[in-house]
């Protein structure tokens, strides 16, 4: 007779996988909508530089606003997640963001002012938002016991091609910069704070009683493993970034490519990163977190010198394929790294996001400046140079001792 005690672990078994599925589905909006937003922003540019009539000079200050947002954002981040929650404050930097740029959109007709105060809002709210968003991506990730922080981030590149795109397509249609990022403010305000219902619910605060009493996010800038994971991410940052930057650039100057294959190289190397990032869970997952990221690090080293002392055109296109699978995986590897305790797993992204960042702000003007010198592309050889700091301090990226990964196998157990 079925006395029903044993369909109560079957009921709470599909309890928990709902709520799991849909945590990722969550996530991986939030993620979208995030590069989504910033692209939307970034594909109007041309149109607000001359709405102001700026020449390059004054457009990179006003550019800068954004930068300095996110880097004020980003140290602070972590206590705004531990005290909000990664939900709520998502939630709450996604108004932000819309609110900068509404003023973005209607401030551009009136001044120079009113735009660098929307992008410093935009900056603010998209670097907290960042944090929130992987230190909530990497709770699901142990929820659900298998590795999908890639995924998620490759969530965010297909967010960025869908914003350009639409942004593209808007300007072909002569859709005003007011309309459309007012349009996007729309979404992104109505959208996400729906969207955020579905993450994972907050744990009750006994939970981690007998851990001991709470500690302040701050304390994670003091702890050896985390900086090296934020050295680790911000060498693979930096390559990324100099991929996004100045890859197309070098490719036409160095090779006398013609500038539409320069674009297509851009194209190859961006998609062999989504790529890496879509497909490389399924690697973390079989061979472990630490041999997955070396060799990543050592294929993007090998891309990179591919590119720079390339024989021909074609081995350097081969070479941006192989940066961009090796890229992929190190920025979102680093987030769930750094957030191996779910204790403290706020302060410590925020850390390892806020080191990071610097890649982004200073590889553009660094390559630049070294480009002057020595052509750009023998400058992306500072982007090598970064690479092999970061295959060296990889094993920062090695699971704390009581997770449920480790090196020698699996990065999580099978279901």
């Amino acid at each position: 007779m079925d006395t029903g005690a044993d369909t109560a672990p079957s009921a709470l078994t599909s309890t928990a996988d709902l709520v799991g599925r849909r945590a990722v589905r969550a996530v991986f909006v939030a993620f979208l909508a995030s590069g989504f937003a910033f692209a939307s922003w970034a594909s109007r540019i041309p149109q607000v530089r001359d709405a102001l009539g700026l020449e390059p000079g004054a457009l990179g200050l006003v550019l800068l606003a954004l930068a300095v947002g996110s880097v004020v954002a980003l140290p602070v981040a972590g206590m705004v997640v531990t005290r909000l929650g990664a939900g709520r404050t998502i939630l709450l930097m996604s108004l932000l963001l819309a609110a900068g740029l509404v003023t973005v959109a209607v401030g551009h007709h009136h001044g120079v002012l009113p735009v660098v105060v929307g992008l410093f809002l935009v900056g603010f709210g998209n670097g907290t938002w960042d944090v929130a968003m992987n230190v909530e991506g990497a709770a699901v990730e142990q929820h659900q016991g298998r590795s999908i922080m890639s995924r998620f981030h490759a969530g965010f590149s297909l967010g960025t091609v869908a914003g350009a795109l639409l942004g593209s397509a808007l300007v072909a249609l002569h859709v005003g910069v007011t309309a459309h990022l007012t349009a996007v403010a729309v979404v992104v305000a109505i959208g996400v704070p729906i969207c955020v219902r579905g993450f994972l619910p907050a744990l009750p605060p006994e939970h981690h009683a007998e851990a001991g009493p709470p500690r302040h996010p701050l304390r994670a800038w003091t702890e050896p493993r985390t900086l090296l994971i934020g050295v680790f991410v911000l060498a693979m940052a930096f390559t990324e970034g100099t991929g996004n930057d100045w890859l197309g650039v070098a490719v036409i100057d160095g090779y006398g490519a013609q500038a539409a294959v320069g674009s297509l190289t851009f194209a190859a190397f961006v998609a062999a990163m989504t790529t890496g990032r879509w497909f490389g869970s399924d690697l973390l997952d079989r061979y472990g977190r630490v041999p997955v990221l070396r060799v990543s690090a050592l294929a993007a080293l090998v891309g990179l010198l591919l590119v720079v002392f390339g024989t021909g055109l074609p081995m350097a296109m081969a070479g941006a394929v192989l940066w961009g699978l090796g890229a992929a995986l190190g920025f979102p590897v680093g987030m769930s790294a750094a957030a191996d305790d779910p204790r403290h797993a706020a302060g410590r992204v925020s850390v390892v996001a806020s080191i990071g960042y610097v890649a982004f702000l200073a590889g553009p003007p660094l390559i630049g400046l070294l480009g002057d010198h020595v052509g750009v592309l023998r400058s992306l050889t500072i982007a090598a140079g970064l690479m092999a700091v970061g295959l060296l301090v990889a094993g920062a990226c090695r699971p704390l001792p009581g997770r449920p990964a480790d090196d020698a196998g699996p990065e999580f157990p099978s279901a």
